[in-house]
């Protein structure tokens, strides 16, 4: 009898744009490894039905992306601390048995920044001793941002949202650490920020652009956006226009993908020049 080879998946609704086959196809054929990774589009009301078949559909994990992060937050049967801490999940994998559930969003924030600027960038931007992290906007992404950013060991870390009550409710994953600010306040924060990371949608393409003056900011400082379409939004050109090292939204995206690969097939890939170049290709092809 032959065993099965191991299905993953990415669910979402819509799911359609999701390029986490590309990667995962990637990998496959790099380490030369049975198994599929296919899109599934799941209404949110279908979603814990979704959840609760996955063994018997014969899956062996998968990631789930907007809309039900959350939901799989709620389903999955042991969590990681660090999911525990978002209170999202975006990695689905079984382990004796039981559906586990972690947020890689964290970890791959941090790696792709570890890559782009070195893994001393700490010292070099200056948030090692004492400037600010400044984090634009506090939807999810904002959060898992900061508690990577936390698990690093950053003491100062600001949220800046246009709905300030939304940027105090991320104080409470450490009010030692964190302060939430108004957004008219930026100007004032950029020159005691060393990294400055939007997780907005402004930017990103069919949005308003992000306007923001960056001469404030530290001749040390680094901009980072998490939007990757497109890949150089107006904040990341003026950054490299000031001459401060840029980092793209794509590389969250390919390191973020490294943990479930390793849970569902077995096997830990690299992030490589020729991945990001395969990703860069398709979004200027299919935008």
């Amino acid at each position: 009898m032959t065993t099965p080879h191991p299905r993953a998946f990415v669910v979402g609704h819509p799911i359609a744009h999701s390029r986490s086959p590309l990667i995962h196809g990637h990998w496959l054929a790099e380490h030369g490894l049975p198994g599929t990774y296919e899109r599934v589009d799941v209404h949110p009301d279908a979603f814990p039905e979704f959840v609760r078949s996955l063994h018997a559909a014969g899956f062996v994990g998968g990631n789930v992306t907007i809309p039900h992060k959350e939901a799989a937050f709620r389903l999955a049967e042991e969590l990681t601390p660090r999911a525990g801490r978002i209170g999202a999940v975006n990695t689905l994998w079984f382990e004796d048995g039981r559906l586990h559930g972690d947020n890689t969003d964290a970890p791959g924030f941090l790696a792709h920044l570890d890559a782009s600027l070195g893994a001393g960038w700490p010292e070099a931007t200056g948030v090692a001793n004492g400037r600010a992290a400044l984090v634009l906007g506090a939807g999810g992404a904002a959060r898992a941002i900061l508690v990577g950013l936390l698990e690093r060991g950053l003491d100062r870390l600001i949220v800046a949202n246009r709905s300030a009550e939304r940027a105090e409710g991320l104080t409470a994953l450490d009010p030692a650490r964190i302060t939430a600010s108004s957004w008219d306040a930026l100007p004032s924060l950029l020159p005691e920020s060393g990294l400055l990371i939007n997780t907005t949608a402004l930017g990103m393409a069919g949005q308003d652009p992000l306007v923001l003056d960056l001469a404030p900011l530290p001749a040390q400082a680094a901009v980072s956006d998490i939007v990757y379409v497109p890949l150089e939004t107006p904040l990341l050109a003026a950054a490299r226009a000031r001459g401060l090292p840029a980092v793209d939204g794509l590389g969250m995206l390919l390191h973020q993908a490294v943990p479930g690969f390793r849970h569902w097939f077995g096997a830990t890939p690299c992030v490589t020049p020729a991945l990001r170049a395969r990703i860069v290709a398709d979004l200027e092809s299919h935008g």
